[in-house]
Order: C-alpha cells, then sequence, then structure tokens
C-alpha cells in the first residue's frame, strides 16, 4: 500500500473510475442556485445546464469548508499515511486556503499543493502524483515531480460569452479588457491560464479561428507528454480538436486527456467553452485517459 495518499477536489473534473483506479478522494465544491445548494459530486451536469439556462438565480460556487479538508485528511492519517491535498488554483478560489486550514490541524503529515490550475489539468496532476505514491515515493519527490510538471504546463481556453465570468467575480482584473474587446469589436477572447491566473492572450473571430490559435499556442512549446482537449457543451468540436491536436504534435490521440467541464467551472466559464492544453515532455507509461461525464 502506498505510504502517500493523494487529494483533490471535485475542480478536477475526473470521472468517478479514474478516480477509483488512482485511489484519490476529491473534496466537493459546492454549487449554489439560490437558497438551494448541491454537492458538485451530486448535481449531474445535464440538470446543472437545465438549471443555469432557466435563470435567474444564476448559479454561483463556494469552496469547500475546512471541516470537509478536515475529515479527508484525517482518514488517511489515521492511517499512518502522509498526504498531499492538490487543490484548484488559489488565484481563483479560496479552496486552496480551505486545505490548508485543514492541514494545520495535521502538522507534518499534510502537504497542501496549489496547482495553479484547473479542470483536466489539475486532475493529471492529481494522476500523476498517484501513480509516483504507488510506486513508492515519499512526500518530497511527488511534490518535486508535481512542481516540475506544473512549470512544464501550459493552458489555453476560448470563451463564447463573458457574463457568467462577470457574474463569478473571479477574474475582476481582467474585466475591463474583455469588456472593451468582446463589445467593442465583438470577437472571441483567446485566454491562458499563468501561475494560476486567467490572463487575456489574444482574440479570435470565430471558434474555428480559436481553436487554429490554440493548436499553435500549445504545438510551439513543443513535444508533450500529455495532451489535453476540454469543452463545454461542445462534444463534437472537441472531437475536431483533439484530432487536430494529435496531429499537429505526433501524438497518440487515445492518450490525450479530453472531457467536459463540471458544474462549478461551468459556473464561471458559460456554455460552448473549448481549450488546449499541453504538458511539455515527461516519459509516460502505457495508457488510455478518455474523459466521459
Amino acid at each position: 500500500m502506498p505510504g502517500v495518499a493523494i487529494v483533490t477536489d471535485t475542480a478536477c473534473d475526473l470521472p468517478t473510475e479514474l478516480k477509483q483506479k488512482h485511489c484519490i478522494h476529491a473534496v466537493p465544491l459546492i454549487v449554489r442556485f439560490g437558497t438551494d445548494e448541491y454537492l458538485e459530486c451530486d448535481l449531474p451536469l445535464d440538470e446543472f445546464w437545465s438549471r443555469a439556462e432557466s435563470a435567474p438565480p444564476y448559479p454561483g460556487t463556494s469552496q469547500p469548508s475546512v471541516g470537509m479538508f478536515q475529515q479527508a485528511f484525517a482518514q488517511y492519517v489515521d492511517q499512518g499515511k502522509d498526504v498531499i491535498c492538490i487543490a484548484v488554483t488559489s488565484k481563483h478560489s479560496g479552496t486552496y486556503n480551505s486545505a490548508s486550514a485543514a492541514a494545520q490541524q495535521f502538522p507534518g503529515q499534510v502537504t497542501v499543493f496549489d496547482s495553479l490550475s484547473l479542470t483536466l489539468v489539475q486532475g493529471y496532476y492529481a494522476i500523476r502524483a498517484a501513480e509516483a505514491a504507488a510506486e513508492g515515493n515519499n512526500v518530497e519527490r511527488i511534490v518535486a515531480l508535481l512542481e516540475s510538471l506544473r512549470d512544464r504546463t501550459h493552458f489555453f481556453f476560448a470563451l463564447d460569452t463573458i457574463e457568467y465570468l462577470r457574474r463569478g467575480g473571479r477574474a475582476d482584473q481582467v474585466m475591463p479588457l474583455l469588456d472593451r474587446v468582446v463589445r467593442v469589436l465583438n470577437i472571441k477572447p483567446l485566454l491562458n491560464v499563468i501561475e494560476g491566473q486567467i490572463t487575456p492572450v489574444g482574440a479570435c473571430r470565430s471558434r474555428d479561428g480559436a481553436m487554429r490559435r490554440m493548436q499553435d499556442e500549445v504545438a510551439r512549446y513543443g513535444p508533450a507528454e500529455m495532451l489535453f482537449a476540454l469543452h463545454s457543451r461542445l462534444p463534437g468540436e472537441v472531437d475536431g480538436l483533439t484530432q487536430a491536436l494529435a496531429e499537429r504534435l505526433d501524438f497518440p490521440v487515445e492518450r490525450m486527456m479530453v472531457g467536459e467541464i463540471g458544474p462549478v467551472l461551468s459556473c464561471h466559464a458559460g456554455p460552448r467553452v473549448i481549450g488546449a492544453a499541453g504538458a511539455v515532455e515527461l516519459a509516460i507509461d502505457e495508457g488510455t485517459i478518455r474523459l466521459e461525464r
């Protein structure tokens, strides 16, 4: 049995079968519609979108409580294990702070790692950490792997609308620029996740143009150990992006991480999001990861 347990949060968007396969515990974030609250893991994606599209009330989110993280950590500490918790970016969520506060109850036994990312990229970090733990690596080695991986990952996405981002209040620093770009020029903003912050990197006239630009951005960093394609309500278009990325970087399409973002991130990104990311150059063992929600 591994001596290190891996905990994350549901912003990682990993499906149940992958979490079970890699023994990853995901603490749920919370989705709200007015006074109604749901644990993200208990809210089917189709039900979320049915409610979101009939808003108001508009959807909102909150981080897990300190107690939820304490409960997750305690079960592994009681087994004599160390814990690494991989949190969604602290730049746009209080989840990292909740996990860090909970970790103080277990001095020297729980390490909280800020992914500075989200969705499938965060989920991949959790998978790689779980694989390293299963191979017998200690906390220090796994954290070093995560830091290296975080430094070598580049993540781009295009929004169809900025209204969800505006209502969520998690990107207030970039909203004035996005407002000018979208309202005046009527184009799609292309965004990057840089050190955990959502940052504008360009704009495109169409979603096809955005996908081509994302391919260019990911490809310019060179060979990838993993490629990612993600979407919100665009299953057909993400298939095209998946194939194009795989061909562009000569990467086995069946090994790519492909999936739809979950309710929490959809609250802020909205529908018809398309995104691509690449983790540069690290030898990967065999394995096919295809995400379906």
